[in-house]
């Protein structure tokens, strides 16, 4: 069976989650001050920019799902973990409105970004908040765990940050390495995936090892989520990103695909090159041609041979992990899901 078949039960896992996490959250941001409170509902997808009800939910909830399942995948039961997942899915939004306003990327979920209509500033202090309440909802957990598992999410979240760091000091520069990027990238996409797994291993009773095991998975997974994001950010259909075409491409951004090609050694990586040590924005020709010139000089080929090699490793450390194969299924479902988003 194709791992892209329609029967993949991980939709559906998503919206469930969507739907245990959200009392929690919501109270988490009812507590919040004014106008924080409606700016982070407005990113959050709950309500418009004058604070009227939308009847929705933004985002995919992928990083709390992980931790219900990794819950369910040591044989313990998820309800245990819902609190802990709404928080680790708020400090995930703390980041991406930061990533925003620091970006200036002026879309998200198919419509304006939360800078962009209250504000950088104030975008920001929502953001802050965001993550303070997030850390207040692991404080209403169980003494020991509480303690343990703020400790795994202010990690990931220095990992994030340095991931970040190293992000914004390479897109300054006009060489950069394979081996650099895919470092950063560990760091700031694969930290806070590993850290749900973990989390969600802790809250179901998992054993030291399994924990570890279902970390290491989350860190692989994490790896191939963003192989498959950075084709997305050029290849993929505006309609099902929420972002412009070519978007990766015209902030020239170093990503995953556009590095290997640029260190390719190849007449085409060369001429990207030529597009990407340019000043000032690129038309919609140049756009298409650099789109071009990544597949010609391999990048998207390798980009998603390495996301397989990263989903293929991260089985092997959840086969280790899970009780049994049917404990199993629910992240490999997940798993298949984000590493078929691209086809």
């Amino acid at each position: 069976m194709s791992t892209a078949d329609r029967r993949n039960p991980a939709p559906e896992s998503l919206a469930t989650t969507r739907r245990l996490i959200d009392p929690p959250m919501r109270a988490a941001v009812d507590r919040m001050p004014e106008p924080m409170r409606r700016i982070a509902g407005y990113h959050l997808g709950w309500v418009d920019e004058y604070g009227a009800d939308t009847g929705d939910g933004g985002g995919k909830a992928v990083r709390p799902a992980l931790t219900l399942l990794a819950a369910r995948s040591v044989g313990g039961d998820p309800a245990a973990a819902i609190v802990p997942a709404a928080s680790i899915e708020l400090a995930h939004n703390y980041t991406l409105i930061h990533d925003d306003a620091m970006d200036g990327d002026r879309t998200r979920r198919h419509r304006p970004t939360a800078w962009s209509v209250f504000g950088r500033w104030q975008a920001i202090l929502t953001g802050d908040a965001m993550l303070a309440q997030a850390l207040n909802l692991l404080a209403t957990q169980q003494l020991s765990r509480a303690a343990q598992s703020t400790q795994l999410l202010t990690s990931a979240l220095l990992a994030l940050h340095q991931g970040q760091s190293t992000d914004l000091g390479l897109e300054h520069r006009t060489e950069v390495s394979l081996a650099e990027v895919t470092a950063m990238v560990y760091g700031k996409t694969g930290a806070l995936l590993a850290c749900a797994c973990e989390i969600g291993a802790l809250y179901g009773e998992g054993t030291p090892e399994q924990v570890k095991s279902l970390r290491q998975f989350g860190e692989h997974l994490g790896m191939a989520f963003q192989l498959v994001d950075d084709i997305l950010g050029i290849w993929g259909d505006p309609a099902s990103t929420g972002k412009s075409v070519h978007s990766d491409l015209v902030a020239r951004k170093k990503s995953l695909p556009v590095t290997a090609a640029l260190v390719s050694g190849t007449a085409a990586g060369a001429e990207l090159a030529d597009f990407y040590h340019g000043d000032g924005p690129l038309t919609t020709g140049e756009l298409e041609r650099a789109a071009e010139l990544i597949v010609l000089a391999g990048g998207r080929d390798w980009a998603r041979r390495q996301a397989r090699h990263e989903f293929d490793q991260g089985v092997g450390h959840l086969m280790e992990a899970t009780a049994s194969e049917d404990h199993a299924a629910g992240l490999l479902d997940l798993a298949r899901l984000i590493i078929d988003r691209d086809h």
